[in-house]
């Protein structure tokens, strides 16, 4: 816990603050002329990342124009951490008032979605950014220009880690469990890995930015409390045989997954809608010839729910229904379940320190109030342990994870999110960071690191019922 050593006696107090207020926006305003300073730039990177998508634990290229621009500005960095995660750590000068070190961290994500037949699609990978995360690393790249040209970090009483972060889409799970068994990972996400292997350690604070599609006007908000998932590779084993001549000899496993989704089905009406419960099951391999009984099926799903508790009820719902199927055709299953993301926290008082740095920026009207969402994020994994925000950058149009997602507004989608952290950041760690030790002050982590990763470890697990 990071103790708070501001003054008590409440004259110098208020008048302390008055000063570091003036102090800040002049630091904001610095900060935000090196960015415009960079727009033509910027705008470029976000674009090249855009053109050239990289799945997760993949991100070589995108994480190379990190690393250059980190070269450029001659900030130390170090790279290939969670294979492909890239970090820097500005280190603030105006420590007088510090008893203890603190660090702010803002953060970008490197990887893609798989959205095939989007018009910017890898034609090999099927990689798209129908996400916005290439916006993520062109904010992230121009918050650094901004700290580092302006000379701000040199008032700050803190540090900045600047983190390219891989894999936050949890995509390709065959290929990461197998990055796993080589022991080249242990988690499928990137924020959780890197967590394991100690990148967060220094970190007290964590910020990042998400491009929204949002319709309705606004262009900056805080995304609300998500939900956390638990995700399962299922295997259906039956018995070929000849599907028009003798199927009475086989064992359909692809009939035994088809009556497991009806039961998932069935059991919808069951879930509490306080707890915001999505499952949403593909078949990834359905059979191999059509004339030939499916013998091996597989299924992936994730189970998703607001709290830990709402997520363990389903998956015992789920794990059911994955048996009835095997049950009904007498076939075996093997269901591997796997630690997703954790549910997402919103800190109030850090909501609040970003939002008035939003309104600066973009006034009353420029602003939403966002929802619970319920789509998982491993800034949930994050907000476990420390307090982090998510913010939101209406910079693009069509559906997320869709073949029409699109930056409509590069000057929201690029350069907005590096101001608004930047002043945030500043707030946060101007006058001796005394904002960032108010809110760790009154911050209890719902999860110490080994908690979590104990908790994580222990949601990793096999099981397999066979009829007998």
């Amino acid at each position: 816990m990071i103790a708070d050593t501001g003054p008590k006696v409440p004259g110098l107090r208020e008048n302390r603050r008055e000063e570091a207020a003036v102090n800040a926006q002049v630091l904001k305003e610095k900060v935000g002329g090196v960015i415009d300073g960079h727009r033509e730039e910027i705008f470029a990177v976000g674009e090249d990342i855009r053109v050239h998508p990289e799945l997760g634990f993949k991100e070589a290229r995108t994480a190379g124009i990190v690393a250059e621009h980190l070269k450029r500005l001659a900030v130390p960095f170090r790279s290939g951490i969670a294979v492909t995660g890239v970090k820097a750590v500005l280190e603030g000068k105006d420590r007088a008032a510090a008893a203890e070190e603190l660090t702010v961290a803002y953060l970008g994500e490197l990887d893609s979605i798989i959205v095939g037949d989007h018009p910017d699609a890898d034609p090999e990978t099927h990689a798209a950014h129908a996400c916005g995360h290439n916006a993520q690393i062109a904010a992230l790249i121009a918050l650094a220009y901004g700290l580092v040209e302006s000379g701000v970090m040199d008032h700050l009483g803190g540090n900045v880690a600047l983190m390219a972060v891989p894999a936050e889409e949890y995509v390709e799970v065959e290929y990461r469990l197998g990055l796993k068994e080589e022991g080249k990972i242990e988690f499928l996400g990137g924020k959780p890995e890197m967590i394991r292997l100690g990148a967060f350690d220094d970190v007290h604070i964590a910020l990042m930015t998400h491009l929204s599609a949002r319709k309705e006007g606004g262009k900056l908000s805080v995304s609300g409390a998500n939900n956390g998932c638990a995700v399962k590779r299922v295997r259906y084993v039956g018995k070929a045989a000849h599907a028009g001549g003798g199927p009475h000899e086989g064992i359909n496993a692809l009939k035994a997954a088809l009556i497991a989704l009806n039961a998932i089905d069935a059991n919808r009406e069951t879930f509490k809608d306080d707890d915001h419960i999505r499952v949403h099951p593909i078949i990834t391999r359905g059979g191999e010839l059509v004339n030939v009984v499916p013998a091996d099926v597989t299924m992936e799903t994730f189970v998703r729910g607001a709290s830990l508790e709402a997520i363990a009820d389903a998956e015992q719902k789920v794990d059911r229904s994955l048996k009835a199927g095997a049950m009904a055709l007498g076939a075996e299953v093997e269901i591997r379940t796997l630690p997703g993301y954790l549910p997402k926290i919103l800190p109030d008082d850090l909501l609040a320190l970003y939002k008035r740095n939003a309104l600066a920026l973009v006034g009353e009207e420029g602003w939403w109030d966002s929802g619970f969402g319920a789509g998982s994020t491993d800034m949930g994994d994050v907000s476990q342990i420390m307090p982090a925000l998510e913010a939101n950058a209406r910079g693009a149009a069509g559906t997320g994870h869709g073949a029409d997602y699109a930056v409509v507004d590069p000057e929201t989608a690029y350069l907005l999110p590096a101001k608004a952290a930047a002043g945030a950041i500043i707030d946060l760690l101007a006058d001796g960071a005394s904002e960032a030790r108010r809110i760790l002050s009154g911050f209890e982590p719902a999860l110490g690191k080994q908690k979590y990763l104990d908790l994580l470890r222990g949601m990793d697990r096999r099981e397999t019922w066979k009829a007998p």
